[in-house]
């Protein structure tokens, strides 16, 4: 029997379905809720709205459970990598010997940037951010590949898919060349693909690059845990501009923008200013805790607690240890990663955290990490977006495949009501 909500609005009630998904949340459908009554919902930032039916990703947050189409995010750290993750986000299923040979061999098809590319580069300032850079390009890759998506013909996806793979990297790490004053490399089809990353970023034409296996754990995880994360900002942003039938490339360059923003995407580019404060202060860990235990003082702890999880952060139980391992191999003797692992053990031993739930979150050790590698604050945004890349392209599959209907969300208007228009000399 299914359930139903019942809803009373003066001396009428109406009854609403009620949808139990596979994890048992349970939603209340308020699709026909304006036909049948002419009210709406208000629900600021849609805190408590869910704007789809998504099979990709599932998030407990009070729990600390993330799943990827039903794999423990613990799981496919540990047995995966990057790109078998961004396979199975984007279409599905863990991919077989063959299907990730081929995968891996198609992405390389179309690693190549057109040369042009590198006028529009050229034409941004050294000193321009790195995301601004990035979504600027992502917008341009649409004008060098015009074709449009056909999101039913998995033909037509498969190549898609391959293409912004491949492209989407190289580009990235662009940004970070051309504010480093680098020549711009190239992808290198010898290599898997989180290797190409490294020699992307940090090759010299003065000398070869080698590639250190734990740094390159680090970052293959890392891009594993930030593959999706559900309705979040970008995410959202990429299925609302796709529902316009947007070009794939256009969308994930309006999730770009949407991800630079310090409150999403730039959370660990922030906590990594706060620590360049606290050493500028004199670099007293003890002093900043009290501070953010004082409801009287403004300033805020980043990288502590998380607007979702309720609990630990199932993606920082991981990556703490590869961060350590990180620190480790690379005996970096950096102030502010020692005012970092300070305030991480008082943090977690400290009373008022603990009760709060307030642990480190992945923003808090993945800044730590890029901070080792000396990938500059400023980049670090962009190292988030390679890693969600494939979960954005599976959200905007998912979404056109689904045929959802354009995004157009109401409002309450609050504003004058109607009233005669002013004469010049009246106003």
């Amino acid at each position: 029997m299914s359930k139903t909500a019942t809803i009373a609005i003066d001396d009428k009630t109406f009854e609403l379905p009620v949808i139990v998904g596979t994890e048992n949340e349970v939603a209340i459908d308020i699709e026909k809720l304006r036909a049948l009554t002419g009210a709406i919902t208000l629900d600021p930032g849609y805190k408590n709205s869910g704007s789809c039916k998504s099979a990709i990703t599932f998030l407990d947050g009070e729990e600390g459970v993330l799943r990827y189409r039903g794999y423990s995010i613990e799981d496919l750290a540990e047995k995966s990598n990057f790109l078998e993750v961004a396979y199975l986000v984007i279409f599905g299923e863990l991919p077989t010997q063959t299907q990730i040979e081929k995968f891996e061999n198609d992405i390389r098809k179309h690693t190549l940037v057109n040369e042009e590319m590198k006028g529009i580069i050229d034409g941004f300032p050294k000193h321009a951010h790195p995301m601004g850079i990035l979504a600027s390009l992502t917008c341009a890759l649409t004008a060098f590949n015009p074709k449009v998506v056909n999101a039913e013909c998995e033909k037509d996806m498969y190549e898609a898919v391959c293409k912004i793979m491949g492209k989407f990297l190289v580009v990235a790490t662009w940004t970070y060349r051309k504010i480093n004053g680098y020549p711009l490399n190239y992808y290198d089809n010898t290599m898997p693909y989180v290797d190409n990353f490294l020699q992307l970023m940090f090759k010299l034409p003065t000398g070869p690059y080698k590639v250190n296996p734990v740094v390159l754990n680090a970052i293959d995880k890392l891009f594993i845990l930030h593959a999706d994360h559900e309705q979040n900002c970008s995410t959202s942003t990429v299925r609302m501009v796709g529902s316009s039938h947007a070009g794939l490339f256009a969308s994930i360059s309006a999730g770009v923008s949407a991800l630079w923003g310090p409150l999403h995407g730039g959370a660990n580019q922030a906590v990594l200013e706060m620590l360049e404060e606290i050493q500028k202060d004199g670099g007293d860990a003890n002093k900043y805790l009290a501070k953010a235990k004082d409801k009287n003082d403004p300033f805020r702890l980043m990288g502590f607690g998380h607007r979702v999880y309720k609990n630990f952060d199932p993606r920082a139980r991981i990556i703490k240890k590869a961060a350590d391992e990180v620190l480790a191999e690379l005996g970096v003797d950096d102030p502010i990663l020692k005012i970092a692992k300070d305030l991480e053990e008082m943090a977690l031993k400290d009373e008022y955290f603990v009760a709060r739930n307030l642990y480190p979150n992945v923003d808090f050790y993945s800044g730590i990490i890029y901070r080792a590698l000396g990938i500059p604050t400023e980049m670090f945004t962009v190292m988030f977006a390679i890693g969600r890349l494939p979960g954005w392209v599976a959200q905007w599959k998912e979404m056109r495949v689904n045929k959802e209907p354009i995004g157009r969300p109401r409002q309450v208007y609050v504003g004058e009501p109607l009233r005669p228009f002013k004469e010049m000399n009246e106003r």
